[in-house]
């Protein structure tokens, strides 16, 4: 079991440690905050096991986590390398690993991760790994980049290194049991999703091996979609208790007319279908509006990523919108069945009431009350909306933008 020391995860001393330390290797993992940090702990009791069976069965290899806000927060993978060489200098770490959850862009193409094994370390960028598997692909990537970084990045190095993980049934065992035998035989860049490796001569001040996507369409995706896990959309609705109560009290209060009784009757789905869609966009503009969630691109050091982190502000209040809306038309569908009358109900519509006609109710009072609660979203304390919208990365991005 792996213990905290200082708030340092690492892998106990076995006995006759003098011995095991004279062939031990330290892998250090830095990660940035929240979803970085939460990815990393939830691996790192593994690593250990795993690194000796595929990376170097004659050592004896310790990992460590140091959670850096800088990781979080650097625009640019260069600007990282000098924290990490800094943590890796005063452990005496063998190897650093920093997972981030920045895209990172190097001509047009999104970069999955990079090594260099001048300073014996790596870069790994979380958003590329999409949305779905985080966990299984982190760990293959730490445990590929790693033995990248041991054995050298030349063709013959690691063609050597992977006929022995082949040959290897103890490893063949491990990793089955692991849930990571994907990697026999199989790189990182082979099996993850298509990715291209690129050595990068004469950058040894930074990094020399480099893995991007190589369709630009699928890597966008990735991107795209790892941002907005890592905005965590999901925390818009209990951020919001506010909102929704206004906006249910609104839509509430209007089920007490037979107006809206009969507005229901009279509307069509279409109808129904582009009220929903015209009351959640004018929610997610007037919360961009209202808390000056949308970047210029004037002035922006790469367009490209302030159009790419716009893009995933929509996405992500788009996807807590849809998902306060579906509450709250929970909440109205019990509201109509209990609350109103079938025979008031049929003396409004004229014929006899069906369930359509409940939750038609139900659906246009969710609507009216989303328009409601769009302008109490904007009357929000801001550090609320945008610890609501952002992850780590886009507050510090923010901050960072606003000290400037």
């Amino acid at each position: 079991m792996s213990k905290v020391r200082n708030g340092v995860y690492a892998e106990p001393e076995a006995e006759g440690s003098q011995a095991v330390n004279a062939c031990r290797k330290v892998v250090g993992l830095v990660p940035a905050p929240e979803m970085s940090a939460e990815m990393a702990e939830q691996v790192i009791d593994q690593l250990p096991e795993l690194l000796a069976n595929y990376v170097d069965d004659r050592l004896s290899w310790e990992v460590q986590l140091v959670v850096d806000p800088l990781v979080g927060a650097a625009e640019a993978s260069t600007d990282i390398i000098g924290s990490i060489l800094e943590y890796k200098r005063d452990r005496q770490w063998d190897y650093a690993v920093c997972i981030t959850d920045l895209p990172i862009d190097r001509d047009g193409r999104f970069v999955i991760a990079e090594t260099s094994t001048v300073h014996g370390l790596a870069l790994i960028s979380l958003p590329a790994f999409g949305i779905t598997a985080i966990r299984r692909r982190l760990s293959e990537a730490i445990l590929q980049l790693v033995n990248e970084l041991h054995h050298g990045s030349s063709e013959e190095d690691r063609a050597r290194q992977e006929q022995r993980t082949q040959q290897s049934d103890k490893v063949h065992e491990s990793l089955r049991g692991k849930g990571a035998r994907q990697l026999l035989g199989r790189h990182l860049y082979e099996k993850l999703f298509p990715i291209r490796r690129i050595t990068l001569p004469g950058e040894g001040e930074s990094f020399d091996v480099r893995f991007i996507a190589e369709s630009r369409i699928n890597g966008s995706l990735r991107i795209l979609a790892g941002m907005v896990r890592a905005n965590r959309p999901w925390t818009i609705f209990p951020a919001f208790k506010r909102v929704i109560a206004v906006a249910f009290a609104t839509g509430a209060y209007g089920l007490v007319f037979p107006t809206l009784w009969q507005l229901s009757a009279n509307y069509g789905q279409p109808r129904l279908v582009l009220l929903m869609g015209v009351a959640m966009a004018a929610m997610i503009a007037w919360i961009i509006i209202a808390h000056t969630l949308w970047e210029s691109i004037k002035n922006a050091r790469s367009p490209r990523l302030v159009r790419l982190y716009n893009t995933v502000t929509v996405l992500t209040l788009s996807a807590g919108v849809v998902f306060y809306y579906v509450i709250l038309l929970g909440l109205f569908c019990f509201t109509v069945l209990v609350f109103i009358p079938a025979n008031m109900l049929e003396a409004q519509l004229g014929h006899a009431a069906s369930l359509f006609d409940y939750t038609s109710l139900a659906w246009l009072a969710t609507s009216v009350a989303t328009i409601a609660g769009a302008l109490g979203a904007g009357l929000e304390d801001e550090e609320t909306v945008r610890n609501a919208t952002y992850g780590y990365r886009q507050r510090r991005r923010n901050q960072e933008a606003n000290r400037r």
